[in-house]
């Protein structure tokens, strides 16, 4: 059963990702990292990727990005430092106070915040980005999109990368290093495009377009009903301090 609008699923401020290795695999710029789970398969995490600048996939984003944007789980802040350079009005959230210091020190603006929680400009935000498997977050895609189906303005949309592969799990993991420190258990999931599609057309997206770029899936959603509270334009603040 899908969780409320208004309930915040367990895990979605994991303290797996405030402490190692997540922020010593960001701080030091490289892996190995990955999720693993209980039944002891590992997915790797692209810690190389996140840490760069942006690629040819990551650049298919930006291009549809309109007005002011909202990175959830920025990670170190690829995305958010490329649209500050272009001159976006634009913020990053995390959960990582290593990933929010890494993406101030590139030049952006960035919280330590959970999406569940409250945040500066909701119903105001032009695009909302949810990239490098952060569907994932709480363990509960339809949760997810229904909180942030309360972000957008008027005339908003979402971008969302899909998983590489078609799969619609859920599953309790935790971040490994490879050399046998693991983290705090937390919820995740992983949800490939026609199952992502299938959860946006049940709480309420639309979806617009959806494109391949070096084996990234990534799909563009508008909400099915305009919301009637929005009110258009650019968050007047992005930058607000926690």
């Amino acid at each position: 059963m899908t969780a409320p609008a208004t309930s915040r699923p367990r895990g979605t401020t994991a303290p797996a990702w405030r402490a190692d290795p997540y922020a010593l695999a960001l701080r030091a710029g490289r892996g190995p990292l990955y999720l693993h789970r209980s039944d002891g398969w590992l997915l790797p995490l692209d810690v190389e990727r996140w840490c760069a600048g942006t690629d040819a996939a990551d650049e298919s984003v930006l291009t549809r990005c309109r007005g002011a944007v909202l990175d959830i789980g920025c990670g170190p802040g690829r995305l958010v430092a490329a649209l500050a350079e272009r001159g976006r009005s634009v913020l990053g959230i995390d959960v990582s106070p290593a990933a929010v210091a890494q993406t101030v020190r590139r030049g952006g603006t960035a919280l330590c915040r959970s999406v569940f929680d409250p945040l500066p400009g909701e119903r105001r935000w032009n695009t909302v980005l949810l990239m490098d498997g952060n569907i994932g977050i709480g363990g509960d895609p339809a949760a997810l999109l229904e909180r942030i189906a309360r972000l957008p303005a008027a005339g908003g949309r979402l971008l969302v990368e899909a998983a590489p592969v078609e799969v619609d799990e859920r599953c309790e993991v935790r971040l490994d290093d490879g050399r046998g420190t693991l983290g705090t258990p937390f919820p995740w999931a992983r949800t490939g495009r026609g199952a992502l599609l299938r959860h946006a057309e049940n709480t309420g997206w639309r979806s617009v377009r959806s494109w391949t770029v070096t084996g990234r899936h990534f799909a563009e959603l508008v909400p099915a009903t305009p919301p009637t509270t929005a009110s258009a334009g650019t968050p007047s603040s992005p930058g607000v301090t926690p």
